[in-house]
């Protein structure tokens, strides 16, 4: 079995490596032990996320319904035929990762089959899981056990997967609207999206990095960089967000080129070294 899990863990680094450049080199940041956990809990979630965003001309709910079946088999039988929901379901064990996440997880990968006018309670449904309870699987592997540091925790990574979210949420409003009819964020009109309405979504997204940035400063050793370089990622790209009109983020997609990462990268990692975070 070592091999077959070695394999199927290989497979879900693959995954992250092809698909996220940023989290790949969050996750390169991580102490050694941490980091094929964080690649199967990456690939689990990537796949669920691809089948509804990507999959356009083919049975979405049907394959979402299956996933979600094979995922809760494979977390019943301990094996799995399918190399990310094998090594998935081995850190779920590993690590105690509570099922009530991963249902909601795939909740939210279910509402983006239907089309909803969302409001406050819908879009805190969505959030919740879709991004958060990413952050706390991932909280579960950084304390490994430690259930009282754990719940110390627990309120800044759901504020850092919050924020992460909504930052996504104004990159992608472009196409989230014109290639699946998706706006998340309520009473805003995309007709008519104002500075109103994006200094609005951008004060309480602020409020979520300054809360969850305390929480990054506890986090244990072993995780603490990998999670601050996400965050310097984000907050940058938060800050060229800032800078755009309203009007801009619904024309392009505002990213960080590689250069910028690299800098990022560099830079927090002399920051740690020298005891700053």
């Amino acid at each position: 079995m070592s091999l077959y899990s070695k394999t199927c863990a290989d497979c879900s680094k693959l995954i992250t490596n092809y698909y996220s450049t940023s989290f790949s080199l969050g996750i390169k940041m991580f102490a050694s032990e941490l980091r094929s956990p964080i690649y199967s809990i990456y690939g689990f979630v990537r796949f669920a996320d691809e089948i509804v965003d990507t999959f356009h001309d083919k049975d979405k709910r049907g394959l979402l319904e299956e996933f979600n079946q094979d995922t809760f088999k494979a977390l019943e039988r301990g094996i799995s035929t399918n190399p990310v929901l094998h090594t998935f379901q081995e850190v779920v064990h590993q690590y105690n990762i509570e099922y009530a996440h991963i249902e909601a997880f795939l909740k939210s990968m279910e509402m983006d089959l239907v089309d909803i006018e969302y409001d406050e309670a819908t879009l805190k449904e969505y959030i919740y899981g879709s991004a958060e309870v990413i952050g706390l699987m991932c909280l579960k592997v950084f304390c490994n056990g430690n259930e009282s540091q754990y719940k110390e925790l627990e309120p800044y990574a759901i504020s850092l997967g919050s924020a992460f979210q909504k930052i996504n949420f104004l990159r992608d409003m472009k196409s989230d609207f014109e290639e699946r009819g998706r706006v998340y964020f309520p009473g805003v009109d995309l007709s008519n999206f104002t500075q109103e309405d994006k200094l609005r979504i951008e004060d309480d997204i602020q409020k979520e990095f300054d809360h969850a940035l305390i929480g990054i400063q506890r986090l244990p050793r072993g995780a603490k960089l990998g999670v601050y370089t996400a965050y310097r990622y984000y907050i940058s790209l938060f800050y060229k967000i800032k800078e755009a009109q309203a009007s801009n983020i619904l024309s392009k997609r505002i990213r960080i080129n590689n250069g910028k990462k690299m800098y990022l990268l560099t830079a927090s990692a002399v920051k740690n070294k020298f005891g700053l975070l």
